[in-house]
């Protein structure tokens, strides 16, 4: 008796569920885990089919599977264990391992049926699942934001690369800025503060020759440093974005003639200025001023870097569909090395010696000249000469 109490308290306290059927699947007890698994209280279920708790198909196969194994002792209801589904009185369907035993008790055959409900286990499984598949997407997509962000720094690593090349060729400026300011500035005070000095000399014994000869150095000098300041100005306007072009109609023949007296007035020793046109067409339509200001510093280079007594060609051409202007000196030419450099601020070719000037103003020249939408080329031979052209759209 106490065995069987023993074995009572064991099955009314198991976790898992247990259920025994008789040989015809009739249901003969349950314990209260099996009750609380399926939903059902013990009175809906005793005498009932066991098929009841299963869902199709098993449940229309289930007598089936107890008559083959009664008649042919094919054991597929019998086993240690097998997944299987389960339907609850509310209708719902849950995944449980079933193993089944037999046993003859009392000249008959029972069946018992040990049933763990794999719910929880199913949805921990899920979860994983779900959380494996999230895991997978993030890594994706963080693999995807790595790669985008590795592209990103190699663009930004190029764009550091052009901001350091920038800032090197900005620094190169600033020293070639430096040391010009430091010789352009400094050659022409000096030059302009001996000759005061040398003026207060002469005022004491009236040599008005001289006088007029050291006020026509100051004079030079201050044109020169108001050159260099023109240039600054410009350079500053250009880079500040403010210079616009403004066209406008004019006479070509004139406005070059005048502008060839004006450069005549400049000129060393015996050199002149020969202009020329060509085309029957004279009226044109482009900015006069920024024109003008290509134009006068084309041909201060050529006075400055020519010699006395040489020539100097400026030439106005209108064809079909352009404008062109040309100037040509003799003068000491450009080292075909300083060719690619020309154009860049601050630069100077290197033969220049004590040449006064900036290195500013064929930089400007290019950037007027391409407001314009225009286009300038040179051809220099070191020590013979160079020529400058500049042509623009005729509309």
């Amino acid at each position: 008796m106490e065995s069987a109490k023993l074995l009572q308290a064991i099955i009314e306290t198991a976790i898992d569920g247990i259920i025994t059927i008789d040989d015809r699947g009739r249901i003969e007890s349950l314990n209260p885990s099996a009750l609380k698994i399926f939903g059902y209280k013990e009175q809906e279920l005793i005498g009932k089919n066991i098929s009841l708790l299963m869902p199709e198909p098993d449940r229309s196969r289930h007598d089936g599977y107890l008559l083959n194994y009664q008649t042919t002792g094919e054991k597929k209801i019998i086993g240690k264990g097998r997944e299987v589904k389960g339907l609850r009185k509310d209708g719902t369907q849950f995944p449980f391992r079933l193993a089944v035993s037999e046993v003859q008790y009392q000249d008959r055959m029972i069946y018992t049926g040990f049933i763990h409900d794999l719910s929880k286990e199913k949805e921990a499984e899920e979860s994983l699942k779900r959380y494996a598949s999230e895991l997978e997407e993030l890594v994706g997509n963080r693999t995807k934001s790595l790669k985008k962000m590795l592209h990103e720094l190699e663009i930004a690593k190029e764009e550091a690369n052009v901001s350091l090349e920038k800032e090197k060729e900005l620094n190169r400026m600033k020293s070639r800025f430096v040391s010009m300011a430091s010789h352009e500035f400094r050659t022409p005070l000096s030059s302009m503060q001996l000759s005061v000095i040398l003026i207060e000399k002469y005022l004491q014994v009236s040599d008005s020759l001289q006088i007029v000869k050291h006020l026509h150095k100051i004079k030079t000098a201050i044109g020169g440093l108001n050159g260099i300041l023109n240039d600054f100005l410009s350079l500053e306007k250009l880079e500040a974005g403010i210079v616009h072009p403004n066209h406008c109609l004019f006479d070509v023949i004139r406005f070059s003639e005048e502008l060839t007296e004006e450069m005549q007035l400049i000129t060393k020793e015996d050199q002149i200025i020969i202009y020329q046109h060509t085309g029957s067409e004279s009226e044109i339509n482009l900015d006069q001023n920024l024109l003008k200001n290509c134009l006068m510093n084309l041909m201060s280079n050529a006075i400055k870097y020519s010699g006395e007594h040489t020539l100097i060609e400026f030439s106005t051409e209108i064809n079909e569909d352009r404008y062109v202007f040309s100037v040509k000196d003799n003068g000491i030419g450009i080292p075909e090395d300083d060719h690619s450099g020309l154009f860049q601020p601050f630069f100077r070719a290197h033969n220049t010696g004590n040449i006064p000037g900036t290195g500013l103003g064929l930089n400007i020249v290019d950037r007027y000249v391409r407001l314009m939408d225009g286009k300038i080329h040179f051809e220099s031979t070191f020590g013979k000469g160079t020529e400058f052209t500049l042509s623009f759209p005729k509309n």
